[in-house]
This record gives structure tokens, sequence and C-alpha cells, in this order.
């Protein structure tokens, strides 16, 4: 792995001191995409082309980690994993440090891909981890929620959306009479937005949930066990920019012109990595798997 790990400053509320903690950033970015088919046929689904210059969903994802300080990234990959590889390779020209861990088909699901690769040593025990969904584009200020994150102490912080679009009509209803009707109206609930900051500690005892399926999901299966065995679990409210593109309706109604507006002022010579930094690299670009 790296001799280091890009940190985040923060203000110790105890004792008034600046402090720094180190974050590794994780993209789940192995899903088969089966919701985004036939695209995914032929495409990785965090590789389908999104904005007016058709770059790959995952180079805006790469390209906000870096922009935020977080430039030492794990992408945990699977399904046509080749694509992501040859396209990011060290991820030098985005601005970033990227490795790959190859996901372990003996074990399913997001959480299976993560415990993955800690169990290979890529995740180490003392991380603050940023686990971002790779088919979920943002403009969110990861720097302030790694802050709230930090200076909370939490095991986790899930980032929340005010509002969420329903993608059909609800009825209200009076003894089966439907006495209101709202087509995909907006409802008001803090809605997760597919990325989270991780204490990398808490995995080890994650790993009792493998015992019990063999199939674990992070949002599904993790996230409530904390909540359930006392962790603290905390949420950062925003309301930036944010678009699931999880399904082949989604992708079509994406507006390219947005995409454009929203990352308008991320440029590539805003991340771009420095000679220095790219020597921290103890080892080149790698991909790492149980075989």
């Amino acid at each position: 792995m790296y001799k280091r790990r890009e940190g985040i400053s923060y203000r110790d509320s105890a004792t008034g001191e600046t402090r720094n903690r180190k974050i590794h950033g994780i993209i789940l970015s192995g899903g088969e995409g089966k919701r985004l088919r036939p695209l995914t046929f032929y495409f990785q689904k965090c590789m389908i082309p999104v904005g007016s210059q058709q770059r790959p969903l995952l180079e805006y994802v790469v390209r906000l980690l870096a922009y935020h300080g977080v430039k030492d990234i794990t992408m945990l990959v699977g399904y046509k994993h080749q694509q992501i590889v040859n396209y990011f390779d060290d991820g030098q020209k985005f601005g970033a440090r990227i490795d790959y861990s190859l996901d372990d088909q003996t074990v399913k699901g997001t959480g299976g891909s993560l415990l993955n690769a800690f169990d290979l040593g890529i995740i180490k025990p003392n991380e603050t981890l940023l686990i971002y969904y790779g088919d979920i584009i943002s403009t969110i200020n990861l720097k302030g929620m790694l802050g709230a994150h930090v200076r909370k102490k939490g095991a986790a912080t899930l980032a929340v959306a005010k509002g969420y679009k329903v993608s059909v009509g609800v009825a209200e209803t009076k003894r089966g009479r439907v006495i209101r009707w709202v087509e995909k109206p907006t409802v008001n609930i803090n809605a997760g937005i597919g990325v989270l900051a991780l204490e990398s500690s808490v995995l080890e005892s994650q790993k009792e949930l493998f015992r019990q399926k063999n199939d674990v999901d992070i949002m599904g299966d993790i996230v409530p066990h904390l909540v359930n065995t006392g962790r603290p679990v905390f949420s950062y409210l925003t309301d930036a920019f944010w678009y699931d593109v999880g399904s082949a309706e989604r992708y079509e109604k994406l507006d390219n012109g947005l995409v454009d507006k929203a990352f308008q002022d991320l440029k590539p010579k805003d991340v771009s990595i420095t000679r220095n930094e790219a020597s921290a690299r103890a080892t080149p670009m790698r991909l790492v798997s149980q075989t």
C-alpha cells in the first residue's frame, strides 16, 4: 500500500488542539448493474458516459474525492473491472492515488466487498473510510461531512438529503376512496445518498453478520447493526446536487447540462497531484484479490 494517507485537519473540542485524521476513500464499483441493462452488458455500470463531454460516471466521483483532499482511493471492483483499471490506472492523472480490491465471489453484497478488502489488508484497522457508491453523482462537501464525523467521534456518519422525489404516484385514501392523488411527489424524508464515513475499527465486529447470512449490505445490514448495538451513528444533511444513476430510466432522464453546471468549478487543475505526492506511493498501482 502507501507510506501514508492524506488526512483532514480538525479542532479537538476537548483540548482545542488541531489534529489530523487519516482518510481512505473507498468507491464501490463492482456491481453488475442489472437495472441498467442492456447498457451493462457492454459497460461496467460506473463507466457509463455522463455530461456533455461523455466522461465516465466514475471519473466525476474520483475528481470529487480528490478535490476535497481524499486522494488515497481504493476501488472495490468485480464485474468488468478491466474497464475501470485500464482507464484510471494508478490515478495520478486524476489527482489521486488509486489501487483496486477484486471482489471475492464467495462473499456477496457491498458489505462483502468491504470486508474482503479489510481481510486482504488493503483497509487498515485504524482508518476513517469515506465510502462512496459508484453509481451516485454528487457535489456534496465531503470535507465538511468528514469534519463533522471526526468531531462527533462517530462510528459512522451518513450523508442525507431533505426530500426525495418518488417515481410513482401516491394516493391518499379514506375507506377505500381516493381523496387525493399526487403524481411523483417529493416526500419529506431524510434520504440517504449513497455516501458515508465509517471507522474501519468496527469492521472486525461485523464479521458475525456473515455467520447469519452470506449476502451482507453496508446500508441494509452493517449500518443497522451499528445502530442496534448502540454505536454512535450520525447524519450529515446536505443540500448539494446528487443523482442516483442506478437504473436505465434514471440514466435516460439525467440532464447532461445539469451535470456540466454542477461540476463547472471542479476542473482537473484543481485536483492535480504533485510530484512529491506521487512519490509517496510505496508500490505501483495494484489489483489485489484472494487468489
